[in-house]
C-alpha cells in the first residue's frame, strides 16, 4: 500500500474496517528532527519505538516512509492503528519527528506538523 498525503486510500479504508479502528499513524523513530545520525542509533530508536507500541497492545504494520520529492533517504517506518490524533502527535514528538502522518476516518493521510 503506498500512502499518499492529501489523497484518499481504498487500502487504508479497508485496513481500518478490517482491524475494527477508525484512525492510524505512520511515523518512525528514525533521524530525530530531520537530522540524519549512525545507522545503529537509528536501528536502537526504531527498535525502542516498537517496543514502546508492543507495550501499549497497538498493532503496527512495517513499512517504508519515502518523501516525495525523493531528496530524502526511504526510513523503515510504521504504521500503527487505532491511534487517535493527539495520541499520534505525542508519540511523534517522544520519538523527536517533526512530523508524521495522521490518517482519520476518511482514509485521507494528513501531514501533521509538530513542531
Amino acid at each position: 500500500m503506498t500512502l499518499k498525503v492529501g489523497l484518499f486510500s481504498s487500502a487504508l479504508a479497508n485496513l481500518h474496517k478490517t482491524f475494527h479502528v477508525e484512525c492510524s499513524v505512520f511515523t518512525t523513530a528514525f533521524n530525530p528532527f530531520s537530522c540524519v545520525v549512525d545507522d545503529d542509533i537509528n536501528i536502537a530508536r526504531q527498535a525502542l519505538l516498537k517496543q514502546d507500541l508492543l507495550e501499549q497492545g497497538l498493532i503496527f504494520i512495517e513499512g517504508i516512509g519515502r518523501h516525495p520529492s525523493g531528496n530524502w533517504p526511504g526510513e523503515p517506518s510504521l504504521l500503527v492503528l487505532g491511534v487517535p490524533l493527539k495520541a499520534a502527535k505525542n508519540l511523534g514528538t517522544r520519538y523527536e519527528q517533526n512530523a508524521v502522518i495522521w490518517n482519520g476516518l476518511d482514509a485521507v493521510p494528513q501531514l501533521m506538523l509538530l513542531r
